[in-house]
Parts: C-alpha cells; sequence; structure tokens
C-alpha cells in the first residue's frame, strides 16, 4: 500500500526535526539521552515504511543531524579557506547531502530486510546492525569521516564501561539496540514485547559495572607535565612578521615549566618549516637536556631531497626525532582524486595544501624512558590507528588545531572524541590545542583539567603511565563489524527462505 502525499511529507518532516536534535547529545551540550531518543522514534517512523520511504525518511534525518551538527565545516572554508560566505555554505550542503545517504541507507536496508509486516524481534537486532555498519563504513571510506558517530555521545553515560572492550562502535550498537528495544515496545503486543527492554536494562548495568574495572595498570611512574596553549589567532599565524612573537609567546608560557617531564606544544605550534628555524631548534633542545625534559612540537617539515612536505611532530629529547602524520585531512591537507577535483577546486579557487603521508609502522615516538603513543589533529579520530601504537606506548598525546572552526562546536566534539580514544585503550592522554580545548584526560576518559578557549595558558598536572590491553586494543573493532554482518547475514538468509 503506498502512503498518501501527505503522510509521507509529515513523516520527513518529522525525521528532519529528529535529526536537528541528535547533534545535542554530543559536546558540548551533553545530553546523552537524545542519543536515545532521538533515533527511537526514527525507527517508530521507519516501522511498517516501505524501504523507498524508510530510505527518504533517513535522508532527510541524516539532513538534519549532519547539517546541524557539522555545520562549522563552513567557517574554515569561508574564514580562512578564500571561498564567499554563499560559496562556504554551498560546499558544506553539499558535503552533508552526502553524508546524509549513511542513515538513509541504513534504513533503506533496515525495511528491506525486516519486509512491511508487522514489527518482529527481530527489528531490534537488525536495525543497529545496519546502523553500525554505516557509521564503521562512513569512518573510512574516502579517508573517514566519523563525526557524530551515537557512541561519541555516551562518553558521560554508563555505556562508557563498554568502550575499552567493544570501542566506539560497540556503544554505537547498544544504543541502537535500545532505541530500537524502546521503539518496537509500543508497536507490539503481549509479554514477548519486554524482552528487548529486559536485554536494554542488563547490558546498561553490565556496563556501569565495567566501568568500575581497570583493564590496564599503572606502571608505577606518574610525569609531571605541561601543555602549551599559545592562542595565536589563525588569521595571523602563518604571516611572516607573526613566526619571532610566536617562539617568543611558546618560550615565554614554557619558562616557568622547566623542570617538568614532558612539554607539549600543539599542531604547527611553530608557522615555518622545521629546515627555516633549525637554529631556534637547537636553542630549545640545549635548554631541554640543561634542564633535563621532553619537549614535543607541532611543525610542518620540507624534506629538501624529495620536495615533500609534512605535518610533522618534533621531539625535543637529548636528540631530535621526528613522527610524520599518517591520516591527512581531504581537501585540507591534500587533494583527493585530483584528476577529478582539481578543476572543481581551481574554479572555487580553495587554497590545498600539499602534504604527504607520514610512512611510520605505527604512531609511536620514543623518549629515553617511555613510549608515547601520537596522534595529529584528527588522527585521534580513528580508534583502529591509536590502537596500533599499543601496548608499546604507555601514554598517549595529541596535537591538535581547532582555531579553523572558531566558537563552535567543532573542537568541543574533537576533545569529546579524544577522550574516547583515553577511555578505549585504558591510557592518559594529554591533548595540546592552538586556540583550545587543550586538556588533560584519565584513562577512563575523564577530564581533569582543561583549558579556556582563545587565551594563552600553561596547563600543567600529572600523568600516570600505564602499561597492558584493554579487550578493544588487543582485537579493534572486529568483533562488533563481524558480529554485525553475522546477524544481517542470518536474518537475511532467514527472510528469503520464508518468502
Amino acid at each position: 500500500m503506498t502512503l498518501p502525499r501527505r503522510d509521507i511529507v509529515t513523516k520527513s518532516l518529522q525525521s528532519f526535526i529528529l535529526g536537528t536534535c541528535a547533534p545535542l547529545a554530543f559536546s558540548p551540550y551533553d545530553i546523552y539521552i537524545i542519543a536515545v531518543i532521538s533515533p527511537a522514534l526514527l525507527i517508530h517512523i521507519w516501522l511498517g515504511s516501505s524501504p523507498r520511504s524508510a530510505l527518504i525518511y533517513g535522508y532527510v534525518y541524516g539532513l538534519g543531524m549532519f547539517g546541524v551538527g557539522i555545520s562549522w565545516l563552513h567557517i574554515s572554508i569561508y574564514l580562512f579557506g578564500g571561498v564567499n560566505l554563499a560559496g562556504s555554505v554551498l560546499l558544506t550542503f553539499l558535503f552533508v547531502m552526502f553524508i546524509a545517504l549513511f542513515p538513509a541507507l541504513a534504513g533503506y536496508v533496515s525495511a528491506k530486510l525486516s519486509g512491511r509486516q508487522l514489527p518482529q524481534l527481530s527489528i531490534v537486532l537488525i536495525i543497529p546492525a545496519v546502523w553500525t555498519l554505516s557509521e564503521w563504513i562512513r569512518s573510512w571510506i574516502f579517508t573517514g569521516f566519523p563525526w557524530l558517530n551515537l557512541g561519541y555521545s555516551q562518553i558521560d553515560s554508563p555505556l562508557n564501561g563498554l568502550a575499552p572492550i567493544f570501542g566506539v562502535f560497540g556503544i554505537s550498537y547498544v544504543v541502537l539496540f535500545t532505541a530500537a528495544s524502546f521503539a518496537v515496545l509500543f508497536r507490539m503486543t503481549g509479554a514477548v514485547r519486554y524482552t528487548p527492554c529486559a536485554l536494554v536494562l542488563l547490558l546498561w548495568g553490565a556496563a556501569w559495572l565495567a566501568e568500575n574495572h581497570h583493564w590496564t595498570a599503572p606502571t608505577g611512574e606518574k610525569i609531571t607535565v605541561a601543555l602549551i596553549q599559545g592562542a595565536i589567532p589563525q588569521e595571523l599565524k602563518w604571516t611572516p612578521e607573526m613566526r619571532q612573537p610566536t617562539l617568543d609567546i611558546y618560550r615565554e608560557l614554557t619558562g616557568p615549566y622547566l623542570d617538568h617531564d614532558l612539554i607539549i606544544w600543539p599542531e604547527a605550534a611553530i608557522p615555518a618549516y622545521y629546515h627555516q628555524i633549525e637554529t631556534d631548534i637547537q636553542q630549545l633542545l640545549a635548554k631541554t637536556s640543561e634542564n633535563d625534559t621532553r619537549l614535543i612540537t607541532g611543525l610542518p617539515v620540507m624534506d629538501r631531497s624529495t620536495g615533500k612536505y609534512y605535518n610533522s611532530v618534533v621531539m625535543l629529547d637529548q636528540d631530535v626525532s621526528f613522527y610524520y602524520k599518517r591520516h591527512l585531512v581531504p581537501f585540507g591537507e591534500y587533494l583527493p582524486f585530483a584528476f577529478v577535483l582539481q578543476g572543481f577546486v581551481d574554479y572555487f579557487n580553495i587554497p590545498m595544501s600539499d602534504f604527504s603521508r607520514g610512512t611510520a609502522p605505527a604512531p609511536v615516538i620514543s623518549t629515553r624512558d617511555f613510549d608515547i603513543g601520537i596522534s595529529i589533529c584528527y588522527e585521534d579520530t580513528f580508534g583502529e590507528e591509536v590502537i596500533q601504537a599499543l601496548p608499546q606506548a604507555a601514554i598517549l598525546v595529541n596535537v591538535s588545531n581547532d582555531a579553523w572552526f572558531g566558537d563552535s562546536a567543532a573542537p568541543h566534539q574533537h576533545l569529546q572524541m579524544a577522550r574516547m580514544r583515553a577511555s578505549e585503550t585504558g591510557r592518559y592522554l594529554l591533548r595540546a590545542t592552538n586556540t583550545g580545548i587543550t586538556a588533560i584526560i584519565d584513562e577512563k576518559g575523564n577530564i581533569l583539567d582543561r583549558s579556556p578557549q582563545f587565551t594563552p595558558v600553561s596547563l600543567s598536572g600529572e600523568a600516570t603511565l600505564f602499561s597492558g590491553s584493554t579487550p578493544y586494543v588487543k582485537s579493534g573493532n572486529y568483533p562488533v563489524i563481524i558480529l554485525s554482518f553475522l546477524i544481517l547475514s542470518v536474518l537475511g538468509y532467514k527472510r528469503s527462505v520464508t518468502n
């Protein structure tokens, strides 16, 4: 039976509004229960819909969710990308239209597998599996965009206890299982409809208990750390006349903390290539060696033998060592599919960096006493890459520059994702940023200290070194992804046999 056009429009509008509410589950709002309520109401709309209708409702839900949740993308395009306001809004909207395809396909596949019959208990398995797989695919296709994966919204909920076991996708699965269970509760009759809700209570209770379990162990060593936030405005940062003042600001902020074990400056803290300021680097190295400390700073490196450029971290620890960023930002640090898109970029006059990927086998940088799992900018949003540093690394460090997105939700969302990495790995994560939010995060994902935004500040504290591996470090995303595929394969086969 085909729904009247008015019903389709009404349900599409409802789906869109539900999508616009979904970002409230994430930072800086942190109303984590909305991550259950919003998709539960969407699933209620999906139930009984045709695959085509479910695709439409999922798509407009995605337009609302990403249109609100990642609207900050236009800020960097407009303020720093040389594109006018209309062009930046258009480019952001085009990207949102693409990303919205993932919840749309989740709706289509869910409806296709469950059929148009009355909702059955199988739906509480199908929808979480489909949605989780759609998030997983979105996190790696075309280099990946994992923003607003529902699991991240639960860093302060009882479900955070599942992070070191199943990772963020495991939490997403439980969030969707919870949402689907409540959705079918009002569509079914009989006592059997309470079975999924009983499982929900069991899962949330188990997650809450797991939060108190320690999967990793302190090595017995604590280090003193200082995270330096220079707060250089992005529009001034790369002007030639700001090079020396920037160095002076970071030296001044660092001075009182030269007795600390580890000092961290943010991504591209020094607005120059390494070879252009090698004298300054050697002076810093002499200072750190004299005070028996270690200094990490971000800055670009040019390999003059090959002409390649790298977004890099430099470690000063009696000698100089490097880590080159391995996961580059498409359209920011390099141009994917250049043979197709170069004309488009030229038309909009979008300035592009041309960095090369680092080839280190693992994201680790070593000091003379301990190893550090290192990530630059949004590398920390990919859990499967961060765990490549473990169990070798005793601590995690992320250097970022969220100044590109101004006073928007982006820095808060990025911090939330960094907290998930700490929880997944059972390691402290030290996060130094140019304009905020700089933070010291413990092994459970709790923020021990954080900086205000857009203010020059030195964040000082202690960090505990850890050893060992969480279950997630050992198995990565494989258990959740394989389980999701198995559920869909079994239920899909069962449906094909019964038809």
